[in-house]
This record gives structure tokens, sequence and C-alpha cells, in this order.
């Protein structure tokens, strides 16, 4: 069976980059069946943050991205680490070293000095002397010093290091806190890992653990190292840049569905294909046709597939998507008209919170230019000739084609062009030249509002 996971740290926030690795993990193991587990690598104590943890596991609830079993957190296997470091110095695996920080400046002086790549000389390797006093030995553990170590990455292909590129690192330090390298090695063997997707910022960290793998006897995974998403620029993505916390998406007004189409874009592709739902990504992603290189973060890209989504999304499900954007329509009368007359025009729930108040709210004030062209010459006679029709009218006015023959009706009256009634009227109504179709907003208002709108506008002209 296929088991994947994803593995943050909670020292700051979950950003796309790494929702994105968690999404191709998520992907593989429900293509497959699978499991899909969490880890928190939460042994950082020092910097480690609740309100980081918490807000890594609302962008998964929020996302709909569901992890299988028990959250595992590292900080609560202390002392399963350390079964495995005294295991590894009983069978001569690992040492103890007791180089001091002064001694391993200066072979790192000294290596600099000579040009060469600065690495422990293992000089406690097979140390069997009295330790020196007064210092407390890190364990490192026993490195190949010869050959290659190999394994063949899912995305770069066959990957060959060797060996002696890899010096003893240290598996726990000084104090007996285990290192990064050595418990991601023993979580994702005793997880039951057969796939592990991540950045490849990572992939000099996999020789290191596949020492840890060989040392224990533990089945190495295949392993997948995706390339870094960059900015638009083809530089490094920054927080300006959209690497921000992915539940800052969630406050901009962007649909679940849509970052997830969109991340998974970034750097995967089925065809042309450009729009994907969940139940389509889970039936064609395959890890093994990730691009091999980096992917452009497109904020356009992202809008468009937003506005997609908003578009195709039920009425009353956007209703209530609405209400945290300070938009409460979900009892209005005129709730399908409302929402079919603004979505197309929304690009973010923010956009179309906006485009609602727009149409709901009475202008308190006229845009100046807008204001000047519309409201010359003999606008103010027209409205109030408008405003009286659409009082007397013979039959009762709902649809916007009902408005639309009150218009031209007017337009006909008085032999105008239809810009001579629709700009005056759309200042009226919306406060400046901007907002949905006249004919839908004014079905959507109701003759009395729209009157009101129009009598304080001829008030304004006077």
């Amino acid at each position: 069976m296929t088991v994947t996971r994803f593995a943050p740290s909670p020292t700051g926030y979950l950003h796309i980059g790494g929702l994105r690795t968690a999404l191709f993990s998520w992907l593989t193991a429900k293509h497959n069946d699978g499991k899909f587990l969490l880890r928190i690598e939460d042994t950082d104590m020092a910097r480690n943050s609740e309100e980081a943890k918490d807000a890594i596991l609302k962008a998964f609830e929020w996302v709909g991205m569901s992890h299988d079993g028990e959250v595992i957190y590292q900080s609560k296997r202390f002392d399963l680490y350390k079964q495995y470091i005294d295991q590894l110095l009983e069978e001569g695996k690992a040492y103890k070293c007791y180089m001091s920080k002064e001694e391993l400046a200066a072979l790192r002086e000294e290596q600099m000095a000579k040009k060469e790549r600065t690495r422990y000389d293992g000089r406690y390797r097979d140390f069997t002397g009295t330790p020196p006093e007064g210092i407390d030995p890190v364990i490192r553990i026993k490195a190949p010093q010869e050959g290659i170590i190999s394994f063949v990455d899912g995305v770069k292909g066959e990957m060959n290091i060797a060996a002696n590129e890899v010096d003893d690192f240290v598996i726990a330090r000084a104090d007996g806190a285990p290192t990064y390298n050595f418990v991601v090695a023993i979580d994702d063997a005793l997880m039951g890992l057969t796939d592990v997707i991540r950045g490849d910022d990572h992939l000099y960290n996999t020789p290191k653990q596949i020492v840890v793998y060989n040392a224990l006897g533990f089945k190495i995974p295949n392993f997948y190292h995706v390339a870094m998403i960059n900015n638009e620029q083809g530089k490094k993505l920054s927080k300006r840049d959209g690497a921000t916390d992915v539940m800052d998406y969630k406050a901009m007004g962007y649909l679940p569905e849509a970052l997830l189409n969109f991340l998974v874009r970034l750097g995967w592709s089925h065809g042309d294909q450009e729009i994907f739902s969940l139940e389509e990504m889970i039936t064609l992603f395959d890890p093994k046709n990730i691009n091999k290189s980096s992917s452009n973060y497109n904020l356009d890209k992202l809008l468009w597939l937003n506005a997609h989504y908003i578009k195709n999304t039920p009425n009353a499900q956007l209703a209530e998507m609405l209400i945290p954007f300070g938009v409460d329509i979900a009892e209005h009368d005129k709730l399908e008209m409302l929402l079919d007359a603004t979505k197309e025009r929304g690009k973010t729930l923010v956009e179309l919170a906006e485009q609602i108040n727009l149409i709901l709210s009475a202008p308190t004030k006229y845009d100046e230019k807008a204001a000047k062209k519309a409201f010359k010459g003999e606008a103010k006679e027209i409205l109030r000739d408008f405003a009286t029709m659409l009082q007397t009218w013979e039959t009762p006015l709902h649809l916007p084609s009902d408005y639309h023959a009150v218009m031209e009706k007017i337009v006909a009256d008085k032999e105008i062009g239809f810009g001579k009634i629709g700009m005056p009227l759309r200042v009226s109504v919306m406060g400046a030249m901007t907002g949905s179709g006249m004919d839908e907003i004014m079905a959507i208002l109701g003759v009395d509002e729209i009157v009101s709108r129009i009598e304080k506008a001829i008030t304004t002209i006077e």
C-alpha cells in the first residue's frame, strides 16, 4: 500500500510551496487508495509556536485535504529516538565525539585555507583513549568511507553521491537532542512510508538519511524531490510575490478548489488541461510526471481560476461563503438575480462582496468626473420623467426585460439616444459609471429604491 506524508515544522505559517508539496503527497496516496499521514516536526522547542501548529491544521481543514490516523508529533518521540541512538552505539555504528567547538573551528579554518570542503575529519571515529574532561560529547554516525550512495529520484532520475561526500554527521547533540536527518529517517521508516515527496531543498539530506536507513536495517522509500516555485521573474518566491500564509488566501477571497487547481499545475500537467476537479486530480496524478524544472507563480492564472470556480459555484453556497466578507444575502428575495448579475465581475469573494455592496448600498456621494459628465444638460428632466414612468407603468415590473422596456419607452418618447438616460441613471443609482447591467440592477432593487436614488440625484443636481 502507498503511504505518503507531509511533515511541516510549526515555526511559521504554512505557505503555498508547502501546501503544493502536501497536495502532491496527498494525491499520490489517494490515487493509489493509500494513506496520507501528517507529522509535525516540532523538535525545535525554542522556535515552535502553538499558533503556527494550529494554522497548519486549519489550512489543511480549509482546503479539504484530510490526513489518515492521528497527527504524529516528533516532540513526543524523544524516548524512541534515544533507543535507536543507544542501539547504534552498542552495535558500533555510531560513536561519541569529544571534539570541542574550538577544535572544530580550527579544523574548518585549516580546510578553508587549503581550499578544501569543510567537513568533520573523523578523528574520534575509532577513539579508544581516555575522553577529554569537561566536554559533553555529540553522537556521530559512522558513514561509509568509500563507494557510492545511490538512489533513484522519481523526478530527477538516478542520483549517485560519492560516499566520502557524506561525513560522520551528528545524530545527537551534546544535550542529547536528536538531529533532523536522524529523526526524519526513523519516523519515515516507522510510519511505513513508501514514497517521500518533498522540495528539492531536501535533496542533499537524502544521502544522510539513507546512511541512517542502512545502519538500522530499514527499507528505503521512493524519493521525489520537487523543484521550487519561483516568482513571475523566475527568482525565489518571496512573501510579496505570494509565498504567504495559506490562510491569507482564504482572507483574500480565494476558493480552496481554485488554489489547489492552481498549485497542482505548478510542476505537473495533463495534456493542455487547465481546470481540474479534485476527483480528476486524484484520477490523473502520478508523481512520475512531476516536472524537473521550477515553476513560475502567476497571479493572473490564479485569479482566472478563482473567477471560474466562483462562476460555477451554486448561488446558495456562494451566499454562505460571502458571510465572512460582510455580505449576508441568504434571505434576500432576489438572491439568484443578485449573484447572477455580479459573479461575472468578481474574481475573488472580496471583489464579489464589493460588487454586491455597490448595488445594495445607496451611494452617499457621486464620482466627481462621472457626475459632471452625466448630470449635465437635460439629465434632470430625463431622470424625473423616467422616475414617473416607473411609478405609473401599467404592468408590474419584475424582470430585467420589464425595466428595459421602460428605458426603451423613454428613449422613444423623448427621441434621445440610450446614453442620455443610461449614463445619468447609472450615476444616480450606483454613484459612478460602474457595476452590472442597469436592467439587472433595477430588477434587483425594485421601483421604490430606484425612484428614491433618482430623487436624491436630482436634489444633488439642483
